[in-house]
């Protein structure tokens, strides 16, 4: 009964996955295209106007048409979240366009909006690894120098005779405001009614060298000193962590922290060596430094960069390590947590900074333990196979309960003719689990921040249609309920409506919990001993189906009222569990406040010690206790 829908489910996956990969790279095509035109309109619009008159009508022509273009490609790009906030900034970019706005205004709009775009449609947007300069210098020779000379300077005889003039990379001014990513995206797609053509024939490497080289030609004179600011000073390590920002950044972002000298030493410094983030600070080591930059930042009254910073201290730095952590030792890592959250707030609430100053070397004192625990060396095989094991219990038990009272409930219900819904739901969830390690793995890269939310989100999403499942199952456990259902029912099977709801609890239910074993099992794999993970794995997964055995085989036995109140309870306790869980992640992710409550972190309950978990919970026992009282006074 089950093969013949798992079989067309395997070639809709598949079907969707092909359609999916060729959307994905149509979107990519776009934002790609979009984003270069906001980052060409954000350097080059102060050459077509200045003091709100044109200067140069060709120039605010193409200005005007690029800011039309833009608006265009973003009002074609699917729905998201932030999609519409990304189309009313397309249309004010419009906007100052045609009032003849500042240069400020018209480029912080478009690098705004740039960043945006990347934050709501994400693509690639640094190399795989280091670029080679001495290959960028290389093809530099050989491809540019007849436009844009030797040095950079664009004063060759070719370069006098073009219209408009090529860029002189060694414009400081201009530099300041461009970035790798936007050199990287020029030598790809050229540009339009310019003599800088597209690069096709180079290979993506090729063309990373070639724009880190291009980009540090205006700060050769200032390398040497970002030399030893790069490895004098953990505040200005914590700015850049990683290729990707390091390929984003501009360097007037760093102008608010650094100052405009250091930052161009230090961008100037990075561009040339950007072997440099190879070995750059990552981890806990990151959080770390990035805490003390949000500290150093609110400090000099940038709050929203001090936030910021904060974030990514969790996000960029301890939630990689979650893992390890979880299994080494948990309750730590949940002190990291809610002491991180506990800061962010703070710093959003505007405390003052002696509050804040304290709580950050709190924070930083639980990061060193932290640290210590993580460095004190790899797993030993007994270690692997009991993390395997217990991961895979302790997230696998709590969906498998929700599946085992819904096969329960169909069985007693006499409805086999549903089970095939519910089997598709769990496994389906089981396959595109999969499938999202290896988008994730080999496609794109999954933040902590999106994992933070999928996690949440997925597990309000449960919790909702668990509370409805669960209030509805105790109404039939209530008197004669369930014998006036039978006969209402027997004669006819279960709604398709009700059936695909049943798959789609299944579905969330699993996916979620697959979602957080995988990431768990990502960072085990990185350790070794994969035979002992495997093992580990193996054993809890034959421990959870001889749990499902004994579950199934004792919910035949159990008196249909005795069993609907049991299972109406178990639920009710699910989502207690799941609503504290979602409340937590999001939390994580930046998106709730934490203010520490007098109250024990159970994790097990999804209880944290937060007012903002424990309220969330509340209401949803208020809730189920309603629901129990309604059903008693109507039966």
């Amino acid at each position: 009964m089950l093969v013949k829908p798992l079989l067309s489910f395997s070639l809709a996956i598949l079907l969707s996955l092909t359609t999916w990969v060729q959307a994905q790279e149509n979107i990519n095509a776009t934002v790609s295209q979009a984003w270069q035109m906001l980052d060409y309109l954000a350097t080059d619009y102060a050459g077509a106007v200045e003091n709100g008159k044109v200067v140069n009508p060709a120039e605010y022509q193409e200005m005007q048409e690029f800011a039309q273009t833009i608006l265009g490609y973003v009002q074609g790009l699917p729905q998201a979240e932030g999609h519409q906030a990304l189309v009313q900034q397309s249309q004010e970019l419009v906007e100052h366009v045609q009032a003849l706005a500042s240069t400020d205004v018209v480029a912080a709009v478009a690098h705004e909006l740039g960043d945006g775009l990347l934050f709501v449609y994400p693509i690639p947007t640094a190399p795989s690894h280091a670029p080679d300069l001495a290959q960028g210098a290389k093809l530099y020779q050989e491809h540019c120098t007849a436009c844009h000379g030797v040095s950079g300077a664009a004063d060759t005889d070719m370069a006098k005779s073009l219209e408009p003039a090529p860029i002189a990379f060694t414009d400081v001014a201009r530099a300041n405001q461009r970035s790798p990513l936007s050199l990287y995206q020029t030598t790809s797609q050229g540009v339009d009614g310019t003599s800088m053509k597209a690069f096709p024939e180079l290979s993506e490497t090729q063309r990373w060298a070639l724009a880190y080289y291009v980009g540090s030609l205006a700060y050769t004179s200032q390398a040497a000193a970002g030399a030893q600011l790069w490895n004098s000073d953990a505040l200005i390590r914590a700015q850049i962590g990683n290729l990707n920002e390091l390929s984003r950044a501009r360097a007037e972002q760093l102008f608010p922290v650094l100052g405009e000298e250091k930052s161009q030493q230090v961008v100037g410094y990075l561009r040339a060596h950007p072997e440099e983030l190879a070995e750059a600070e990552t981890g806990l080591a990151l959080a770390r430094g990035r805490l003390q930059a949000s500290l150093r930042a609110y400090q000099a009254g940038d709050k929203q960069n001090a936030i910021t910073l904060a974030l990514s201290a969790y996000l960029d730095g301890v939630e990689p390590v979650e893992p390890l952590l979880n299994a080494r030792a948990p309750k730590l890592r949940s002190q990291i947590e809610l002491s991180m959250g506990a800061y962010r707030t703070s710093l959003s609430k505007d405390a003052q900074q002696a509050q804040i100053s304290a709580l950050a070397q709190q924070v930083d004192d639980l990061l060193q333990q932290a640290l210590a625990v993580v460095e004190e060396g790899n797993y030993s095989a007994g270690a692997i196979f009991l993390g395997a094991f217990t991961i895979l219990l302790r997230e696998g038990l709590e969906a498998l309960l929700i599946i085992i009272a819904i096969l329960a409930f169909l069985n007693r219900a006499n409805r086999p003719e549903v089970l095939p819904y519910v089997h598709l739901g769990w496994i389906s969830a089981l396959v595109l689990g999969v499938a999202t390690w290896v988008v994730a793995r080999f496609f794109i890269d999954i933040s902590g921040a999106s994992r933070e939310l999928t996690e949440g989100f997925s597990a309000f999403f449960a919790a909702v249609m668990l509370l409805s499942v669960g209030l509805w199952m105790h109404q039939k456990s209530v008197g004669d309920a369930w014998q006036v259902y039978l006969k209402e029912k027997m004669g006819a099977a279960m709604g398709k409506n009700t059936a695909w709801f049943l798959f789609l609890l299944a579905f969330i239910s699993v996916y979620r919990e697959v979602f957080e074993t995988i990431l768990f099992y990502a960072a085990l794999w990185v350790e070794g001993q994969e035979s002992m993970m495997l093992a580990g794995m193996l054993s809890a997964g034959v421990l959870l189906a001889l749990i499902a055995w004994l579950l199934l085989r004792t919910s035949k036995k159990i008196p249909i009222a005795t069993f609907f109140s049991a299972s109406s309870a178990l639920i009710a306790i699910l989502v207690v569990v799941l609503t504290g869980k979602g409340v937590a992640a999001l939390q994580e992710a930046g998106w709730i406040d934490v203010t520490l409550a007098p109250l024990p972190a159970i994790g097990w309950l999804g209880m944290t010690a937060t007012w903002q978990t424990a309220a969330a919970q509340i209401a949803v026992l208020v809730v189920l206790v309603l629901g129990y009282f309604y059903n008693k006074r109507n039966q």
